[in-house]
């Protein structure tokens, strides 16, 4: 799923617009409504100011380091998830009516904005953090790339930026760790072609285990224990001494997680490689 752009929703786009809006009003020598619906809906600390704030503070910081551009996102997409949607949802339903009264809505949002693509991302971006659907996890990071090559003015690494996603879905609630696996579905597919039934299998495990850490643990530790019986199985098969001497080295690797860790994206990811060495073993 992606979440299409609306500008008739988009706080830090309006409030651009009625900026605009105020200036050809004061060149073409007229009473501008514009300044009444900006002072009335966009000052004090309602959930729209809270809300028109975040889109401020992306405009307002440019050149900024990366470290600094990342923290910017993840604070932005937490306070957001603060503010009440339904009192958001009347405040902007208010606004677009105030300013229907005032102009030819068409005419008004047909003016052009500088900042208008980290704007659309940024609305793009919280939308798909308010969502219950599962988002397609190449647009957030089509979004989120967008935005922080606007704070750094450099060009970003999608993979990096994947991976970044990845990361903080993974501190959410349970409809936003579905869609870490998903990204990490994806990320394992673009390297590696399509999953093995065995694959799909542990996939489905994370997934319906996301809430349990100790089920994890253990189906985490059942599946490890089962692969390193497979790889040594296989090795014994193996003649070229190069490839059995690396091959004992993987399976020194392969180690029950203990009950003090918690089971962690990467292991999901060294399992499916697993899967695929087993794979590629059963072949020679």
């Amino acid at each position: 799923m992606r979440i299409k752009h609306s500008k008739y929703k988009n706080t830090g786009l309006i409030f651009e617009l009625l900026v605009k809006q105020i200036t050809a009003d004061t060149l073409n020598k007229k009473d501008s409504q514009a300044v009444t619906i900006l002072k009335k809906n966009f000052t004090g600390k309602s959930a729209l100011v809270r809300e028109f704030k975040l889109y401020e503070f992306i405009i307002k910081n440019k050149s900024v380091s990366q470290a600094k551009a990342e923290s910017i996102v993840s604070t932005i997409i937490e306070v957001a998830r603060s503010i009440n949607r339904e009192t958001l949802k009347k405040q902007k339903y208010n606004l677009i009516k105030e300013i229907k009264d005032s102009y030819d809505l068409d005419e008004f949002f047909s003016i052009s904005v500088n900042d208008y693509k980290p704007l659309a991302a940024l609305y793009c971006l919280l939308e798909a953090h308010k969502n219950s659907d599962i988002v397609d996890p190449n647009f957030l990071v089509d979004n989120k790339t967008t935005i922080l090559e606007h704070l750094t003015k450099v060009e970003q690494n999608k993979q990096q930026v994947r991976d970044t996603l990845i990361e903080e879905y993974s501190k959410y609630d349970k409809d936003l760790k579905l869609l870490t696996f998903k990204i990490l579905l994806e990320k394992f597919n673009s390297k590696y072609g399509s999953l093995l039934p065995e694959q799909k299998n542990i996939l489905r495990e994370f997934i319906t285990s996301v809430d349990s850490s100790a089920r994890l643990r253990n189906v985490v530790n059942e599946e490890l224990k089962k692969l390193r019986e497979v790889i040594n199985k296989l090795k014994q098969n193996i003649n070229d001494e190069i490839v059995a001497i690396k091959l004992q080295e993987i399976v020194k690797t392969i180690k029950p997680i203990s009950k003090t860790k918690k089971v962690t994206d990467d292991h999901l990811i060294n399992i499916m490689q697993y899967h695929e060495l087993v794979q590629e073993l059963k072949g020679l």
